[in-house]
């Protein structure tokens, strides 16, 4: 049911919106439940959907275990479907509007500290995997990098000389970043090696795979799961995980939010705040460790 109008709205995010295909592919997958539940209540027209329906819906999918994370996607999935409806004359109201999803509680980002994070991107050895692996690591946590930011990197994008790199962030902006001394160096020792992984020599990609094309993302996340065990880490560390102790760490320094904002690429400082909760804990931590007077964590049972 519905299938040519999600069909087209798809094709809307895809060539109009621009978004990515992972964000097509969550709308897609959100909006079929969607699409599930009105064939089993038979609501053959859009303009029969009404808020309660939505709402039950919501209701059904939290019972089935979604949190509020999931379900914000689904009615902001659900949202933009039904405002595209009504752009087509295929509906006459939003009826996902006034729904709110239940809020989930705040998780804050697992990072590594300092010390823990130069024992991991310390990647020794000088075969070739070791040399990209190390220039992959550091260049992450050098400029605070998503996965997929630095797995589509290309040679044009980095100029080691200035010790800048032109990343293409979420919803296609681009920004440019330093990279640190250790990045630059590490990239110098892979990037001689690499034309010898190459099979075509038209391949851009920064950093490519044995096969010699550009590296995916499912690659660099089991690359890292090795990496964890073999440079002895106390969990696994994940890609994500280098840029929230990039973002830590420079907060911590700094103390400049703005900056950390530009740096990390968020279009809302509020997404950035998060890193000022992991600061205060930092702090809080150092100040009951320090302060012979503190013993805040400390009760006395009499």
């Amino acid at each position: 049911m519905y299938q040519q109008e999600l069909a087209e709205f798809i094709e809307f995010l895809r060539s109009e919106k621009q978004l990515s295909l992972h964000t097509q592919t969550n709308y897609q997958r959100d909006l079929q439940k969607f699409a599930e539940y009105c064939q089993k209540f038979s609501l053959a027209n859009l303009d029969d959907i009404r808020t309660q329906h939505v709402r039950q819906m919501a209701a059904q999918l939290h019972r089935q275990g979604l949190g509020g994370k999931s379900l914000s996607r689904w009615l902001s999935a659900m949202r933009s479907f039904f405002a595209f409806a009504i752009r087509k004359g295929w509906a006459k109201n939003n009826p996902a509007d006034a729904i709110q999803a239940p809020k989930s509680p705040k998780k804050l980002p697992k990072t590594l500290d300092v010390d823990q994070t130069a024992q991991f991107v310390s990647v020794e050895g000088d075969s070739i995997l070791a040399l990209r692996d190390r220039a992959l690591l550091e260049l992450i946590y050098s400029s605070g990098l998503r996965l997929a930011e630095v797995v589509g990197l290309n040679l044009h994008d980095m100029d080691l000389q200035e010790g800048m790199v032109t990343v293409l962030g979420k919803g296609n902006k681009s920004r440019m970043l330093p990279i640190g001394s250790q990045a630059i160096a590490a990239l110098r020792e892979w990037l001689p090696k690499r034309k010898n992984l190459l099979k075509d020599s038209a391949e851009q990609a920064v950093f490519i795979s044995q096969k010699g094309t550009r590296i995916t993302h499912r690659a660099v996340q089991l690359r890292m799961q090795q990496l964890s065990v073999k440079q002895g880490m106390d969990t696994p560390v994940h890609p994500h995980m280098l840029r929230h102790s990039f973002a830590s760490h420079m907060l911590e320094s700094s103390g400049d939010l703005r900056l950390v904002q530009e740096m990390l690429g968020h279009a809302n400082i509020s997404t950035t705040q998060i890193y000022t909760h992991l600061d205060f804990q930092h702090l809080a931590k150092v100040y009951d460790n320090a302060h012979p007077r503190a013993q805040r964590k400390k009760s006395n049972p009499d």
